[in-house]
């Protein structure tokens, strides 16, 4: 055999080892915990071989505690490109088979490689994380190597879309970089993510707790807000990547990929004319408008188990992806709270960053009361959703179907926070509060003398709400000054909604020129 064929022999042989990453004992532990190894894993995410791999023959050089003994062909992490329907991803996944996927030095170089390509290119980064944490036998080189993944992170944030899949444990610093990411998806009974595990916890409060209660999937996607998705198996959690992906443009540069539309622009729903009850205080399912308008009734939602009372995901219309924003009557009656406004300001945020249009479902009877809303901040949370909302370029377009009152009105993409098109069921009412309210404050003196010469005070007040109700309970009052564009027959919601956005498609629109604006937080 020639040199040169022993050299290609001992290539091949390298990356048969590299393949094998902690060794097939190692795989085996893997699978025998009902995972996927990081190459079978980006196996399933990406096209058909379309996965280009780099830095596969990187291996660390820390000496410590016997470390210089136990090196592997890619030392923890599979890193490279390929494409999800054909587009241009990078992705990196941590191999918990070497090390328990421990970041080294040489590891976050890695990252911070495909990284800094992505970034040239214009394409999104994937990144799927399974790792025991910073590998302590390397000490600051490891926190420096997390220190600049999180530059990174930063410096990409509304530049190019970054998605974390949490494949397994995730704690200590290695929780900023999903954090830092758009959208952060878990698995559901074998991945967690928290600060500080269960023994410091114990140890430092004296609380007893697992780590499944204190960072499971079910802890974060219910009562942090931390992750936006959740999965049953890795093969549905790798699916909802690439339905997200198909949803949001590949950089801040583009728009969205547009998807042929069966579905006929100006197909009347009239369900949509008698969903609103006839009660005000009756509740109705909000997600059943989004399917009665949205193309084939499709609807990709955003963190659905958190903040119910606000509804956010993707959806399109006339085939041009768009974000949803809708409050949710069926829940707490859709008033907005801490969360519901965080949701939905982060959600608005993204769409703004990566050009995708926001529609807007109005039913929103204000902001929710109480000592525990006002110490959590709901005020400067209320406000990061009107932050959001007001600095948003992209087209805007929002319908207001019933309830519109005071604050909440104005949050939640009113005109004067330059929406493009705010159309009205005939159902609104857009007001400072409800029209109870109104009559015990405006009418208080005369109540208060009639109650005092013993008249019926419950039949005055009563009297009262029916006037106020003439008065605000419709869209006309707030279309007279042109705060409603138009008042639309609700079944042609979708018609309007897709004329809307083909109108505003060469919509152009710039912020005064600054460094940054300083959100509210």
């Amino acid at each position: 055999m020639s040199k040169q064929l022993e050299k290609i022999k001992q290539l091949i042989e390298k990356r048969e080892q590299a393949r094998l990453g902690g060794g097939e004992k190692a795989i085996q532990k893997q699978h025998d915990r009902g995972k996927y190894t990081a190459r079978e894993r980006i196996d399933m995410l990406l096209d058909e071989g379309s996965f280009e791999e780099y830095d596969m023959f990187k291996e660390h050089r820390c000496h410590n505690f016997g470390m210089e003994k136990k090196q592997f062909l890619g030392d923890g992490v599979v890193a490279g490109s390929g494409t999800i329907d054909g587009r241009l991803v990078f992705v990196f996944a941590q191999d918990f088979t070497v090390h328990a996927g421990s970041l080294s030095e040489t590891m976050s170089q890695k990252i911070c490689k495909i990284m800094d390509m992505a970034m040239k290119m214009g394409a999104p980064v994937i990144g799927i994380n399974d790792s025991g944490g910073a590998r302590i036998q390397e000490g600051i080189n490891s926190l420096a190597g997390f220190a600049e993944i999180f530059e990174r992170n930063i410096l990409a944030s509304g530049v190019i879309p970054q998605i974390s899949g949490i494949f397994g444990p995730c704690a200590g610093g290695s929780v900023y970089s999903p954090a830092l990411t758009d959208f952060t998806l878990m698995m559901e009974g074998t991945s967690y993510m928290f600060l500080t595990g269960p023994k410091v916890v114990k140890t430092v409060t004296g609380e007893d707790i697992d780590q499944e209660h204190l960072g499971g999937a079910s802890v974060h996607a219910t009562k942090s807000g931390v992750t936006h998705f959740t999965a049953k198996t890795e093969e549905e959690g790798l699916q909802m990547i690439k339905t997200l992906l198909s949803y949001i443009p590949s950089n801040n540069m583009e728009t969205a990929p547009s998807k042929p539309c069966t579905d006929p622009i100006n197909r009347m729903e009239d369900t949509l004319n008698e969903i609103i009850p006839e009660n005000p205080n009756e509740a109705y399912d909000m997600y059943k408008v989004i399917a009665a308008i949205t193309d084939n009734g499709e609807f990709f939602e955003v963190q659905p188990k958190f903040a119910k009372n606000i509804i956010v995901g993707f959806a399109r219309f006339n085939g041009q992806s768009v974000g949803i924003v809708a409050n949710q009557p069926a829940c707490y009656a859709g008033v907005l709270d801490v969360n519901a406004s965080r949701k939905g300001a982060r959600f608005v945020r993204f769409c703004d960053a990566f050009n995708i249009p926001i529609v807007s479902l109005v039913d929103v009877p204000g902001f929710l009361p109480g000592t525990g809303q006002e110490y959590n901040a709901v005020i400067l949370h209320g406000a990061q959703l009107l932050y959001a909302y007001g600095e948003a370029t992209v087209p805007k377009i929002t319908v207001t179907l019933r309830k519109s009152y005071g604050g909440s009105h104005i949050v939640m993409g009113s005109k004067q926070l330059h929406t493009d098109l705010n159309y009205a069921w005939p159902s609104a009412e857009i007001a400072v509060m409800g029209a109870s309210g109104a009559a015990a404050v405006l009418y208080a003196k005369e109540a208060k003398a009639k109650k005092e010469a013993g008249e019926d005070v419950k039949a005055f007040i009563a009297e009262k709400e029916d006037v106020y109700n003439e008065l605000f309970a419709n869209p006309y009052q707030a279309a007279k000054y042109g705060y409603i564009d138009d008042v639309i027959e609700p079944r042609n919601t979708r018609f309007r909604i897709c004329r809307g956005l083909a109108q505003l498609a060469t919509k152009r629109d710039s912020l005064p020129a600054k460094k940054h604006g300083n959100i509210p937080m």
